[in-house]
């Protein structure tokens, strides 16, 4: 004869499917929940950074053409400002400036005496996520240029010229430019010739103070940076540039370049400020725009519902059976 519940018994049966529903909605709720905050996440990390190439002496802005065309080919914002080239205070005051009207991410790059400048604008600015230099100076705090080629001599002490200079208010200081005659075979050797004396005619002088001063601080001690060495390079020493990189623990790229490889090399110099980049942007997963994958925490989330679910329900039909068991 079959058994069948008390009164009693059938109103914890009840409350016995209530509560299994409820802890079903509950597990529902928090995948939806995982989700929503793995797409959400997925979304915010998928805004490309914003790049901005600080030339260095005796060049302009016009220097980067070849890499800004490449990048913004690639769906990047850039930006190339004009670095004054008054001083390393100066100058990198004014990039600092610069850079605190972007908003979002930075890779920050330099060239040549822009290195300096980055290194020091770049200093407590958390949005400035790598560091990229370019045959460049890159002075630990208490360097200058001047400290570092006493220690790695290269030929651009014949290369240049000194002319005074006044400024409004009785500023007064000097000016150094590259010698026309030298400035191919230091500055550019392969460029042809017709572009190198187009380069001297427009050259912009550096205050000789850009050189002297020291730094105070060092931004690549706390920023992941990459460095682009020029082997052929006659302005900075190679071997000064390898042991900036090695010193900062760089990500390092050589090739054959003379000292200006963004204008002789423009691709090699792109590959490396995209290789910066995409790393600024890493915690992104690697196929989020297509929406193929999600990132650890949702899978987490979603792999412990099956589990979850299996003990609730296993748990509500034991006590269900234990409910429907015959009275002795």
């Amino acid at each position: 004869m079959a058994a069948f519940p008390l009164p009693g018994a059938r109103r914890r049966i009840r409350r016995t499917h209530v509560m299994a529903a409820g802890c079903a909605m509950a597990l529902c709720t928090t995948a939806v929940a995982a989700r929503a905050a793995g797409d959400g996440a997925t979304t915010s990390t998928t805004t490309k950074p914003t790049i901005v190439l600080v030339h260095g002496a005796f060049a302009d802005a016009s220097s980067w053409n070849g890499v800004v065309e490449r990048l913004e080919r690639r769906g990047y914002t850039v930006i190339a400002p004009a670095n004054p080239l008054r001083g390393l205070y100066n100058d990198s005051t004014y990039i600092a400036s610069v850079l605190d009207s972007i908003k979002g991410a930075i890779v920050l790059v330099g060239h040549s005496y822009g290195g300096a400048v980055i290194s020091s604008a770049a200093a407590g600015n958390p949005r400035v996520k790598s560091l990229v230099y370019v045959s460049a100076l890159m002075p630990d705090v208490g360097e200058s240029g001047m400290s570092l080629a006493t220690r790695f001599p290269s030929e651009l002490d014949t290369a240049t010229k000194s002319v005074p200079y006044r400024a409004d208010g009785g500023v007064s200081g000097t000016d150094l430019y590259l010698k026309p005659d030298r400035l191919h075979q230091v500055f550019a050797a392969d460029l042809p010739e017709s572009t190198t004396r187009v380069l001297a005619v427009t050259q912009r002088p550096a205050a000789t103070t850009a050189f002297s001063q020291k730094a105070k601080v060092a931004a690549w001690k706390h920023i992941p940076s990459w460095f682009l060495v020029a082997k052929q390079d006659k302005t900075i020493n190679p071997d000064q540039e390898r042991f900036e990189a090695k010193r900062a623990g760089s990500h390092t790229v050589e090739i054959d370049s003379s000292h200006v490889a963004m204008i002789a090399h423009p691709q090699a110099v792109t590959d490396v400020v995209l290789q910066a980049a995409t790393a600024a942007d890493s915690a992104r997963p690697a196929l989020a725009a297509t929406g193929s994958t999600h990132d650890a925490r949702t899978e987490t989330a979603l792999t412990g519902i099956a589990p979850a679910s299996l003990i609730a329900g296993t748990g509500a039909v034991l006590l269900g059976r234990r409910l429907w068991r015959p009275a002795p």
